[in-house]
């Protein structure tokens, strides 16, 4: 067991290390899950298996697959949609308009507003970062920001104070219902308190952030394969931002009956919106096309390889008993549940992995002991977000490499500041607050 425990730990540690650095996470992931096999004695291939599927490559691949298969279209549908904003000008126009109005000093603040909004409207989290992305990088270049704090706004407006929030149609704010008998607006008075702080400090902390960045010489700097910034035959403003509410109105109107599915729907209107509102602005439409479909094979096989690497790290015995431990820890039950479902998130590398293995065993436990459902929900939901966010995550690796063509050295410590420590801030307000029965 310990040297079980000493490969789990190493291979965690390693993998962000090695991501942090720049590795390509085909090769990092597979490198991370070999340490964890052999540390913890998983047979390396399905002929060596005494039962079928306990082996690393069965496993991997099995995460690896099942992730793409349940998503892919999504984020096809994502990219496309977020390319052909940028082809035909719709993301331009908006930048424009919004600097015209609000001022460069607060295009970052639009970019996150932006996906605040398609986040709490049921729009997937990756998919918000494809379709806001042409966007944010068209505000930033207008602003003269430096560019390597886009995927910290991407991910502000989204992870934080929206995805775990009361009310958030998100599966972070899904998952515990089933569960704790709860719904989706529980305990929604301590969640807004949170959120607003959430969203104050964040954005205090991202102003003094980009001021700083300012302060030292930084700019925006135009790279290749950039699209053109100075076009003059721009569609109106009004007419670039209705593909956008075409997905938001389709995802909200849908969520309920098609689940998931209703986003496929929501981003294929959005695609034909675009098309067909403004086809005389589009510059090449089939190479954004192609762009999109190539950009969305390379974010979702990044984060199918970390769904990989969790797969097999579920394997390990030292995993079954790192989740007996801390989904047993001493103390009040909203701190251990918080504590719990933060570690486990940690060490998968998802939000919704760290609910999904700690609720079933915490909420029998703490609801026996009297401890709020509608507390418990929310710390919960909270907390999954909380270190969810580390270089590893499938959500942080596609936004900062795929989507935005960033390197974890530049742009990851505005995303850990924001989605890390502001969302542990705002957990440790959370469970004060329910316990003392806030709301309650």
């Amino acid at each position: 067991m310990t040297l079980s425990l000493i490969g789990l730990l190493g291979s965690l540690a390693l993998l962000i290390v090695l991501t942090v650095r720049g590795m390509s996470l085909f090769i990092a992931t597979p490198v991370c899950a070999l340490l964890v096999a052999l540390s913890s004695g998983v047979p390396l291939l399905p002929p060596l298996a005494e039962v079928a599927g306990t082996d690393l490559a069965t496993r991997y691949m099995g995460g690896f697959s099942k992730f793409v298969a349940d998503w892919f279209l999504m984020f096809l549908f994502g990219a496309l949609f977020g390319k052909l904003m940028e082809d035909s000008g719709a993301a331009d126009s908006v930048s424009r308009w919004v600097t015209g109005r609000l001022g460069s000093r607060h295009a970052a603040f639009a970019v996150v507003g932006a996906c605040a909004i398609l986040t709490y409207g049921g729009v997937s989290l990756f998919v918000v970062a494809f379709s806001v992305y042409p966007l944010a990088l068209a505000l930033f270049r207008e602003a003269d920001l430096p560019r390597r704090f886009i995927p910290a706004t991407l991910a502000f407006g989204s992870v934080t104070f929206t995805m775990t929030s009361a009310g958030s149609p998100e599966i972070q704010n899904w998952i515990p219902i089933q569960f704790l008998g709860t719904t989706h607006l529980a305990a929604w008075e301590a969640s807004l308190v949170v959120a607003l702080l959430m969203m104050a400090l964040g954005g205090w902390w991202l102003r003094w952030m980009l001021a700083r960045a300012k302060a030292r010489g930084e700019h925006f700097e135009a790279r290749a394969g950039d699209p053109e910034g100075s076009r003059a035959d721009l569609p109106h403003p009004g007419l670039s931002l209705l593909p956008l509410a075409v997905v938001l109105g389709v995802s909200y109107a849908l969520h309920d009956s098609y689940g998931t599915s209703a986003l496929i729907v929501a981003l294929l209107g959005g695609c034909l919106a675009t098309v067909a509102l403004m086809p005389r602005f589009f510059r090449d439409a089939g190479h954004a096309l192609s762009e999109g479909s190539v950009g969305a094979l390379i974010a979702i096989g990044n984060t199918a390889a970390v769904v990989g690497f969790g797969a097999v790290a579920k394997a390990a015995p030292a995993f079954t008993a790192a989740v007996d431990a801390v989904t047993h820890l001493p103390g009040g039950g909203l701190l251990s549940a918080a504590v719990a479902v933060s570690v486990i998130a940690a060490m998968t590398g998802s939000a919704s992995g760290g609910q999904a293995i700690a609720l079933p065993i915490l909420a029998p436990h703490f609801l026996a002991q009297g401890v709020n459902p509608e507390a418990l929900h929310r710390t919960v939901a909270i907390s999954s977000g909380v270190l969810d966010s580390l270089p590893h995550n499938g959500y942080v690796v596609t936004t900062i490499r795929a989507i935005c063509r960033e390197t974890h050295a530049a742009a990851y410590g505005a995303v850990g500041a924001l989605t890390v420590v502001v969302p542990l801030v705002g957990l440790a307000v959370a469970i004060g607050l329910l316990s003392f029965g806030f709301g309650l």
